[in-house]
């Protein structure tokens, strides 16, 4: 499949509704020109006016590499996350295959939790599992808080400060998290379940137990992205992985506002660092995401590009190209890549996909979606700057 590699020709916790979800923020957008040496994908998540539309993927490093599965065959996933020379490896390794604009370190949303008293294992064929869910006021009060990351998370350190000097600015160097939403998801349930029963059954009959524990994440969540920041990621991805188990009122109750209270005290010590915020399940929640003040909204690939575009007026976005296109004909991947280039624009926007990157996915089909990419600005009658 070589031919696929062608060209195209506030911090204080609020129930938010949509009329209300307003947060200080940098938004909407004004399109600012900059000359710089800064990363491609870094000025545009900052709203300055750029050459071309920038690319990364979620879940970049994986299973479909054949690289990828070296290590993954061989070692457990947190011996991999956690092994500073494993995880530099396993973060380079799409980067130098189809040169992204951004590189993501390999780690997991639940990284942080040990450091908090939760310990959990991924395991093969059945994803994370942590043996004694978080279901009482009493465990929320005895876990820890994550005040010193260096002592108890010194990997993360080494594994940025190493990819930082590594890439060298070539590309932006992510640091990531889940939202206190999706951590405390996870840690209630104890492992995946399609209905996040035990999670809403909380949610639902002892609301305060729910409330208490993404208080203490989200304070927790700050000081964690502040070392990520400070270990040398450039921009952070807010994952908000479970929010397609909330209803829109739910989300702005439970969720977004404990996002916020995460992006506002990083905000308040990094002003100068993007942040973005992705929901998987942002059907029917796109007016609240106009309030969220994340320098940029990453949409799933639930939602048209289009609508979206018209939803969030200005806003930068990020996405959202269904992931199992990858899986299809040349043809079908450079028409959905051109159809979302073009319904977000020429400015403000990063290509992604909607979510991660589907084990089994054709590699060269990852290559071709990063060259379409870098052929992007052919597609507007526009001459945009060239930093």
């Amino acid at each position: 499949m070589k031919t696929m590699r062608t060209t195209l020709s506030g911090t204080g916790v609020d129930h938010l509704s949509p009329a209300r979800a307003k947060h200080p923020s940098r938004s909407p957008r004004t399109t600012r020109v900059c000359a710089t040496t800064d990363p491609l994908l870094l000025r545009v998540a900052r709203g300055e006016e750029a050459e071309r539309t920038p690319v990364w993927l979620m879940r970049q490093a994986g299973r479909y590499m054949a690289e990828f599965r070296k290590y993954s065959d061989k070692y457990p996933f947190r011996l991999r996350s956690e092994t500073p020379d494993i995880a530099i490896e396993l973060s380079l390794q799409p980067w130098r295959a189809y040169k992204p604009d951004g590189v993501i370190m390999f780690s997991d949303i639940l990284t942080p939790l040990p450091a908090l008293g939760i310990e959990f294992d991924v395991i093969k064929g059945k994803g994370p599992v942590i043996e004694t869910p978080i279901r009482s006021m009493e465990q929320v009060k005895s876990l820890s808080s994550i005040d010193d990351p260096l002592s108890s998370l010194p990997f993360v350190n080494e594994i940025l400060s190493s990819l930082r000097k590594e890439v060298d600015n070539q590309a932006a160097l992510f640091g990531f998290i889940g939202t206190p939403w999706t951590l405390a998801a996870y840690a209630m349930e104890g492992s995946a379940n399609k209905n996040c029963l035990q999670t809403k059954k909380i949610m639902l009959q002892q609301p305060e137990i729910l409330h208490a524990f993404l208080d203490h994440l989200a304070d927790s969540l700050i000081t964690y992205v502040g070392y990520q920041i400070e270990s040398g990621a450039q921009i952070v991805q807010l994952f908000d992985s479970w929010a397609h188990h909330l209803s829109p009122d739910q989300f702005a109750e439970f969720s977004l506002p404990y996002a916020e209270k995460v992006i506002q005290g990083v905000r308040a010590k990094h002003p100068d660092v993007p942040l973005i915020f992705h929901m998987n399940g942002g059907t029917g929640k796109l007016e609240f995401l106009s309030g969220c003040s994340a320098d940029v909204i990453g949409l799933d690939w639930h939602v048209d590009m289009g609508v979206a575009r018209k939803t969030l007026g200005n806003r930068i976005v990020q996405g959202n190209v269904d992931p199992l296109v990858l899986f299809g004909k040349e043809e079908d991947i450079r028409g959905a890549v051109t159809k979302c280039i073009q319904q977000a624009g020429p400015t403000g926007h990063i290509l992604n996909l909607g979510h991660g990157v589907v084990q089994g996915t054709p590699e060269e089909s990852v290559g071709l979606f990063c060259d379409l990419a870098r052929e992007s600005a052919s597609l507007f009658d526009k001459e945009l700057v060239s930093a």
